[in-house]
Order: structure tokens, then C-alpha cells, then sequence
């Protein structure tokens, strides 16, 4: 008896919150390893289920950069960074492709239809408008070439915004298609992410993806800072414990709030639940960013 009155409380506890969020769009951004463990890719997909059966519409947008490490070596292509950005080629541009679009992409839609739900995927290059970025060597402090590599500029919004309309999941790789040329290209996931979260103006941003959050010190999990505004992030920034690939995930999710969106999360996705937790729960499970 009393294991299923603490069911129902935490059913109480998430009342307010499926009445504050329903109708309500979240745009939740896959990656990390989280992405690599087929039972938590099917657990996580079953979240987002969830979250449209009470109401939401959730858009996913996905990443997948171990998996087209992995291809690229199987076609005996290295693997090059610059600045935490992939420099891509023209053959290493369609291994992205076909990794993002052709194989993540159906894998994760199948995944929500098998939980349930309705879903759809779409290219990211039949939603984001793209044009090339350069790099910045680290060492010479130097402009660097990262070939076919983007950031979202514009939106072709039709497809998304039919999806949600008609209560399907759109699921949509990260990639841009180049305005002029009508090339292909590779867009950080993150950044997509925020982008078209701040271009449907979603109550919410979630990063899942296999850390807790932002901590003070990465090997302490306690050190884990639930909430963050602007003046905490520069500071922690200057303070170097927002570092390295964090650093343009975190002024993204800035970008995004200044553009409607309502709140930012970041939470590890190999928590069971982590993303129901993070939204129906008082106390939630990873790092917030608010404005």
C-alpha cells in the first residue's frame, strides 16, 4: 500500500507542471554517450513519448558525432578537430550525411513509434539554412578552414511546424543546407539545437547527454550547480570552470533565451528518467539556465 501511495504523490507533485506545460513545445537535443546504449536511447525515447501523451510537443534534434568518427574510420578517413569543430571534407560531408540523415536519424523515429508514439524524420537539411564558418587554430591563434562546416542562419520551418500540428514527434539530424551553393552542411548539434528552439520559441531547451550538468569541479558529482543566469555563466567562464566545449553550448542556451525561449536544462541522459525527472520534480536533476 504504501509503494503505491508514493505513486500517486509523485503524481500530484507533476500536476502543475503537466498544467503549466501542456500545449507547450520542448526542443530536446540527443547526444553523448547516451546515445551509444540502445535500451537508454528506447528508455529516453519512451520520456519523449510520455511527454506527448500529456500534452507537449517535443521536437528532437539529434547528434551523432562517435558514430561518424566510427564510419569514417571504417572508410579509412582520420578524424580532424579544430576548436571542438569536426573539420569536414568533401567525402567525410557525405559519411556525415549518410550517418546523420540515413542511419540515427530512422533508428531514433523507429524507436518512438515502437514506444507508442508518432514521429517523423526530417533532414536537417530541409530545416536549416547554413552558411560556412572558419575555425580557430589553437596553437597559432590563426583562422583555420573546417570545409563543409555551418551555422544555422535561417529556417525552412514548414515540415516542423506541420509535424507539431499534427501531434508528430520531428525527429532532425543536424545539418544545413548552404544557401547558395546547395551544399550540405555539418552544423554543431548543440547549436542547431538552440537555434531551432529559439525559432519555435519552446517553453524549454533540454540538452540530454552524459554529464550531470555544469559542476565546479567534474569529479565531485555533489559540485553539480542546479541553476545558472547570464552573469553566473561569464563568471564562471572567467572563473575557467565552464571550459573548452561547454563554452559555446552555454552562450547558445543564452542565444536561445534571449530569442522567447523559456528555460534551458542540461541533465545526463544515462539517468533513468532523467528527463521527466529534470521537468515534473521540484528539485529536478541537472543544471538549468534561466535568464
Amino acid at each position: 500500500m504504501k509503494e503505491h501511495i508514493e505513486k500517486a504523490a509523485v503524481l500530484i507533485e507533476a500536476l502543475p507542471y503537466l498544467q503549466q506545460f501542456r500545449g507547450e513545445t520542448f526542443l530536446i537535443k540527443l547526444g553523448g554517450s547516451a546515445m551509444d546504449d540502445p535500451k537508454l536511447v528506447d528508455q529516453l525515447l519512451r520520456d519523449v513519448v510520455f511527454l506527448e501523451v500529456v500534452g507537449v510537443n517535443p521536437v528532437i534534434v539529434h547528434g551523432g558525432g562517435k558514430a561518424i568518427s566510427a564510419a569514417m574510420a571504417k572508410a579509412g578517413l582520420r578524424p580532424q578537430f579544430i576548436g571542438g569543430l569536426r573539420v569536414t571534407d568533401a567525402d567525410s560531408i557525405a559519411i556525415v550525411e549518410k550517418t546523420l540523415s540515413g542511419e540515427i536519424n530512422p533508428r531514433l523515429v523507429d524507436g518512438v513509434r515502437a514506444s507508442g508514439g508518432k514521429a517523423v524524420g526530417i533532414p536537417g537539411n530541409q530545416v536549416f539554412v547554413g552558411e560556412r564558418i572558419q575555425g580557430m587554430d589553437p596553437d597559432s591563434g590563426e583562422s583555420a578552414d573546417l570545409g563543409f562546416v555551418g551555422k544555422v542562419v535561417d529556417f525552412q520551418i514548414q515540415a516542423v511546424e506541420s509535424a507539431i500540428q499534427d501531434e508528430v514527434v520531428p525527429v532532425i539530424s543536424p545539418i544545413a543546407l548552404e544557401r547558395e551553393s546547395r551544399q550540405t552542411l555539418n552544423v554543431n548539434a548543440d547549436l542547431a539545437a538552440a537555434a531551432l528552439g529559439a525559432r519555435l520559441k519552446a517553453s524549454k531547451v533540454v540538452y540530454l547527454s552524459d554529464v550531470l550538468g555544469v559542476m565546479e569541479d567534474p569529479n565531485r558529482p555533489e559540485s553539480l550547480i542546479p541553476s545558472l543566469t547570464r552573469s553566473s555563466v561569464e563568471d564562471y567562464v572567467t572563473q575557467g570552470v565552464i571550459s573548452g566545449g561547454m563554452i559555446p553550448k552555454v552562450r547558445s542556451a543564452l542565444d536561445a533565451l534571449d530569442a522567447g525561449v523559456g528555460k534551458v536544462h542540461m541533465i545526463d541522459g544515462r539517468i533513468p528518467h532523467s528527463l521527466l525527472l529534470e521537468i515534473f520534480t521540484r528539485s529536478g536533476i541537472g543544471t538549468e539556465i534561466v535568464s
